[in-house]
């Protein structure tokens, strides 16, 4: 584009309405100016909701048609983690026997859909098929949203209301009822233990958002359950830690290698209500949600932390800059991934460069972090729509080749053998890198994935350049690019367990 405008220029047309719209369009769409570097293991994620209702009403055919639409398009982005809502609200997007279908797939809560089908298997099978881990997002606590008239007759509203209160039109499971930590452990237990997934994933909902004028009603729970604990801030926040730790170890204990994420509201304290505290103003998570995020991660109670950095560089009260900065600075102990608001993105000029909106200057403090290893899209429609040319900058710069994700070897150690019997072989549909799994008897030392590198002649290998990268893939094969067999190249296949450590590597040099 900029060559057009010098081209407009010279032609003398420079105030011509063709060049004020081309001026307009660099204002709106973020422009790379230079192909970054790009990182070997990043997650790169993205939000699919239901609670919005997006699906309601589009029945079984429709919705698959719609996901599968949305999931090639996150694919082409360089998306490698999809993070799938199946609990919003004490309910199911899959087949269970402890909570109801959810009205938010039908439209009826404790229907079925028709044709049938489950969404969460589905989802598994389809990501899995492109290479993407999937994470199943729950809601823990809340139980009933606004809009949420009827009720199943197993819903836990229904069988247990005397576990529940109401508060700003929603309705809560206790936090303060040790019987409602066992309960969210058992779903979580039920869908580890039934489910492929990857990972296990809660958002910012805890104890309730402030409302003006209530008050949450715990006396009760409080004078039964205090544990000694004489303020009532620091007894709530006990009962979410506990919740949280009991939640990781069930996880685990069921499942070792299924992650724990939680995304959780992006100020932790504000600098007036604690030493190390952000330089902002807003709710904040410990003293409103009393949610001790800190506490979490330096205890190892989560996999990876996505704080919800929403806000834009330069907001007044919640300074996008200042915050990932502090996130970067307290919250290291696990991996730290940046919940990321496309359209706030790219709604908002970069102050240092107005002509372009947000992405690059944003994507530039990532680089900056050392602690950061990823972003995860508020939310995946917005991306898949491009809007402000964000899903094109993706694919065409910061996530055009893949990734691994984050290392997370704290969790195990333990990885694969050497890929076996790896040989170029010509098929009927082209050259083909073949090669077959390692032997493995545990999940540890079992492959899922494969990664696949390609280097020049004379290029030196290192399995360090995420460059080099063409294919990370659950087959056991690779087309080549195959041209007139007179250029050598290096080709370095390695597996991946579950937890994506990598073997050593096994090389071949093919002529194509």
């Amino acid at each position: 584009m900029k060559h057009l405008v010098l081209q407009i220029l010279r032609m003398g047309y420079a105030q011509t309405a063709v060049l004020r719209t081309l001026f307009a369009l660099l204002l709106l769409t973020s422009v790379a100016v230079s192909v970054r570097a790009q990182v070997k293991r990043e997650m790169r994620g993205a939000w699919i909701q239901c609670v919005n209702g997006q699906f309601l009403g589009m029945g079984t055919q429709k919705m698959q048609q719609t996901l599968s639409y949305q999931l090639d398009e996150l694919q082409k982005d360089g998306v490698n983690v999809i993070i799938f809502q199946v609990r919003p609200e004490c309910d199911a997007l899959y087949e269970s026997s402890i909570e109801p279908w959810s009205r938010f797939l039908t439209g009826q809560q404790g229907r079925a859909p028709q044709p049938y089908w489950d969404p969460l298997q589905w989802m598994i099978n389809q990501c899995h098929a492109r290479g993407m881990e999937l994470h199943a997002w729950i809601n823990p606590y809340r139980a009933r949203t606004k809009n949420t008239k009827e009720l199943a007759s197993n819903h836990i509203m229904v069988r247990k209301p005397q576990n529940c209160f109401e508060y700003d039109e929603l309705t809560i499971l206790n936090p303060g009822i040790p019987e409602n930590r066992d309960y969210i452990c058992q779903v979580a237990r039920d869908i580890v233990s039934r489910y492929d997934i990857d990972g296990i994933h809660m958002d910012d909902y805890f104890y309730p958002y402030p409302a003006a004028g209530q008050q949450i009603p715990d006396d009760r729970q409080y004078q039964l359950y205090n544990n000694g604990i004489g303020d009532r801030g620091d007894w709530r926040r006990y009962n979410v830690n506990r919740f949280i730790e009991e939640f990781y170890k069930a996880v685990h204990e069921t499942k070792p290698w299924v992650k724990v994420g939680i995304s959780p509201f992006g100020i932790y304290r504000n600098k007036r209500s604690s030493s190390i505290g952000s330089n902002t103003n807003g709710l904040q998570n410990y003293d409103d949600l009393y949610a001790d995020v800190l506490m979490w991660v330096n205890n190892g109670w989560l996999d990876y932390c996505v704080p919800q950095l929403y806000w834009e560089i330069g907001h007044k009260a919640a300074d996008y800059d200042t915050l990932i900065r502090w996130w970067n600075q307290y919250a290291g102990a696990r991996p730290l991934v940046i919940g990321e608001d496309v359209e706030r993105t790219v709604k908002n000029a970069d102050p240092q460069n107005p002509s372009q909106h947000q992405q690059a200057a944003k994507q530039r403090l990532h680089r900056q972090m050392s602690n950061v290893k990823g972003t995860v899209l508020w939310y995946a429609k917005a991306a898949v729509d491009n809007v402000g040319n964000y899903g094109m900058n993706l694919r065409n710069n910061y996530w055009r080749t893949p990734a691994l994700q984050p290392d997370m070897s704290f969790i195990d150690k333990k990885t694969t053998k050497k890929v076996r019997g790896l040989k170029p072989i010509w098929m009927s549909d082209g050259y083909i890198l073949c090669w077959r799994a390692p032997k493995g008897k545990n999940w540890q030392n079992t492959a899922v994935k494969y990664v696949v590198y390609c280097f020049a002649k004379g290029e030196k290998v290192n399995l360090d350049d995420a460059s080099k990268i063409v294919a990370v893939t659950t087959d056991t094969f690779y087309k080549l690019p195959y041209n007139d067999g007179r250029q050598k190249f290096t080709y370095v296949v390695t597996a991946l367990n579950r937890l994506q450590n990598e073997s050593k590597a096994r090389k071949k040099s093919v002529k194509l």
